[in-house]
């Protein structure tokens, strides 16, 4: 049985991005079983196609930030709202995940805002090396949720940045990411942590952080 899914759409000042997203968090189909042998468990399988939280923030948060001219990765990208934008307003993204369903969704999420195909690698943030490259800004949303994750996003985010590069993450308050910016500043980068402001757009307090790291 196919998972259902729904419609929505996000505004961004007098721009919207519109996104195919699951229904809710409980859709699961693994027939081939593509996700099982990527150790991704059912109950894990939907967290892929939700907007959460974190993610409207990072989108929110990136839409007044100077990303022109630079070289962008999304990592962990999950439906990738904040990819399907930068993308939409023609800014340089290149967005990855682990899960064997993201970039079907992805790109069918560039169609609907009528935009062209952004480069996609599925990838672990455990693997030892990647062809991708280096890049000026590296982004992602809510990705401390295990503690082994830690020390795995801190070593896959260095081993793609430029000599010179900003990191921006959204954190919910997993109570990680003290060790994960220890992980940072050995590789020579200096933290600004602040609060989101202005998030009328959701429908409950925001109680995370953005850490904005920079080299």
């Amino acid at each position: 049985m196919a998972v259902r899914v729904r419609y929505d759409t996000h505004e961004f000042d007098k721009i919207d991005i519109h996104l195919r997203t699951l229904r809710s968090n409980q859709e699961f189909e693994d027939a081939e079983g593509k996700a099982e042998s990527l150790g991704i468990s059912s109950a894990s399988w939907p967290i892929f196609g939700i907007v959460w939280p974190s993610g409207q923030v990072l989108a929110h948060h990136l839409i007044n930030s100077d990303f022109k001219d630079k070289r962008i990765l999304e990592v962990g990208c999950g439906i990738g709202l904040a990819s399907v934008l930068l993308n939409h307003l023609q800014a340089n993204i290149t967005a990855t995940d682990y899960h064997p369903e993201v970039e079907a969704f992805l790109q069918r999420n560039t169609r609907l805002n009528d935009d062209p195909m952004m480069p996609f690698v599925r990838t672990s943030w455990a693997d030892s090396a990647t062809n991708i490259g280096t890049f000026d800004l590296i982004i992602g949303s809510d990705l401390l949720y295990e503690d082994e994750h830690v020390e795995q996003l801190a070593r896959f985010i260095v081993q793609h940045c430029k000599p010179e590069c900003t990191v921006i993450l959204v954190d919910p308050g997993r109570g990680r990411h003290a060790r994960f910016t220890k992980a940072m500043c050995k590789a020579g980068f200096s933290l600004n942590l602040s609060r989101p402001e202005h998030t009328d757009y959701m429908t409950k307090p925001f109680k995370g952080v953005v850490l904005d790291y920079s080299r």
